[in-house]
């Protein structure tokens, strides 16, 4: 059976804060532990004023420390913007807190525009395109160091803290099965070269100590809801969110807007595409066998669900019937 995951936003809605943004993550979070979803992400995103989860590593200790069991991770860290050695000192740590509960994802895009890149890095002479020479020295640097190793991650040198690689193409599908980690693709705003992608990934995958299988995440968009009317105007909250981010203006997450996908242009239409091929918009029985179409289609391993939704309460509800409908 699939598993069912959360990759969580940490929406700062429109009249409210990031304060309490991240204050409805780690309620997000316990009510998914609640719920038996496998594993908790937020992302890495920087100058949206949006989401509240800039400071990922920060956020992932907020919620670990107060839940119990569910794993808590990056989804993901922008390797890009970090030296590897800070990433390895600073997930070594959350290791040493919550052991065997910490994940590691990767991505190479900065998360950002690139004004705020070179604010970030001070400098844009880092190259993304040394993403897998970045992925080795972070990996060099979580595993028990070696002889004559000067640099050492203190806490994190054989901490084995596991690494999984984002991507939304086939580079990312090819990163990931050289260096035989868990793919996870993000499909839930960039379904273009989802199949391509996995099938690359599992034919080239190369057995690791970490993973000796191929083992595919997919990023999945959720509105479920107590009747397919409700579900699709809480949805405009999250079409709007997209279009703003594409047009250059990030803002934060918009209240429902009744008639707002009638009122779309063509083009406008079209831009969605790249979020509604990969989700589940409706009542707890059309959520469930979208969801278990799509993972048969795919194969995947996981879902990771993100679910944009501007109540927090009917966010917490679109959860809770999505697991009730996946395994009653």
């Amino acid at each position: 059976m699939t598993k069912l995951s959360i990759l969580d936003l940490s929406p700062i809605t429109e009249g409210s804060t990031a304060a309490t943004a991240l204050a409805n993550s780690l309620d997000l979070a316990r009510h998914a532990e609640s719920l038996g979803y496998h594993r908790y992400w937020v992302a890495e995103h920087h100058n949206m004023p949006g989401i509240a989860s800039a400071a990922t590593a920060v956020v992932i200790g907020h919620i670990a420390a107060g839940t119990e069991i569910i794993r808590v991770g990056a989804g993901g860290i922008m390797l890009p913007n970090h030296a590897p050695l800070v990433v390895a000192e600073q997930f070594g740590t959350l290791e040493a807190l919550h052991p065997g509960r910490i994940d590691l994802g990767l991505g190479r895009a900065p998360g950002t525009d690139g004004i705020t890149s070179q604010a970030l890095r001070r400098t844009l002479h880092s190259d993304p395109n040394q993403f897998p020479r970045d992925v080795a020295e972070l990996r060099g640097y979580l595993q028990a160091p070696q002889a004559g190793q000067q640099v050492k991650a203190v806490p994190g040198q054989g901490t084995e803290v596991p690494l999984y690689i984002l991507g939304s193409s086939l580079f990312g599908a090819q990163v990931a099965a050289h260096f035989g980690l868990p793919f996870a693709f993000a499909s839930h705003f960039a379904s273009g070269d989802l199949m391509p992608a996995i099938e690359i990934y599992r034919q080239q995958f190369t057995p690791s100590a970490q993973l000796s299988e191929p083992y595919v995440i997919l990023g999945y968009q959720l509105c479920a809801a107590d009747t397919e009317e409700e579900a699709s105007l809480l949805h405009t909250s999250a079409l709007q969110s997209f279009l703003n981010l594409r047009s250059g203006k990030p803002g934060p997450l918009p209240p429902p807007r009744a008639g707002y996908q009638a009122s779309l242009a063509q083009q406008e239409r079209a831009i969605l595409s790249q979020i509604t091929q990969c989700s589940a918009v409706g009542d707890r029985a059309q959520v469930g066998e979208a969801i278990t179409l799509f993972a048969e289609r795919t194969g995947a391993d996981e879902l990771i669900m993100t679910a944009n939704i501007f109540d927090h309460t009917a966010r917490m509800h679109a959860y809770t019937l999505a697991m009730e409908a996946c395994f009653p």
